[in-house]
């Protein structure tokens, strides 16, 4: 398998992941106190807005933020705009990217101004980490809340898109 198709099956992943989080998110907005629920919400939206950053980052442009999260909690349905086209603009992203520009090393700035330098593969792998992490974190509240959260592994989104692995040989 090379990397191009690895980091394309986990885009593909990461958004499957994501829906599930987003279709969780609007349960919880149904049965959690408001408070809870827009913590909850501020977790997802800060992943969702490093995801736009290292967009930017890849193209090398400008990301034009100040900050990785934001006080207020934006509502569920312009979040759910931004993650889907944010994890579409990825998976065609990681479909076309050649070996050479994956190994290419980048410059960048940070929200709070510091310089930093990545790969465009290194990126990718952070992108796809940090969501994890903070599709957990927004797993656990949901799990203390309501005593279940969405399906969030690598292993059931390939058994869900492709339920021939199931299979033994």
């Amino acid at each position: 398998m090379s990397t191009q198709t690895l980091l394309t099956s986990l885009f593909r992943y990461k958004a499957w992941a994501d829906e599930g989080l987003l279709a969780g998110l609007a349960e919880l907005a149904m049965k959690a106190p408001e408070a809870e629920y827009r913590a909850a919400v501020r977790v997802f939206n800060h992943a969702c807005i490093v995801d736009r950053i290292f967009v930017a980052n890849l193209q090398q442009v400008a990301h034009g933020c100040i900050a990785t999260g934001s006080d207020v909690a934006p509502p569920l349905p312009a979040l759910a705009e931004a993650v889907r086209a944010t994890d579409r603009w990825y998976i065609d992203y990681a479909a076309s990217v050649g070996a050479s520009a994956l190994a290419e090393s980048i410059g960048f700035t940070f929200t709070d101004g510091a310089p930093g330098r990545m790969s465009r593969e290194e990126m990718l792998g952070h992108v796809v980490t940090h969501a994890g992490y903070h599709r957990g974190e927004v797993g656990r509240i949901m799990w203390r809340l309501m005593g279940a959260s969405p399906p969030d592994t690598f292993t059931g989104f390939l058994h869900a898109t492709e339920p021939t692995r199931r299979l033994r040989a």
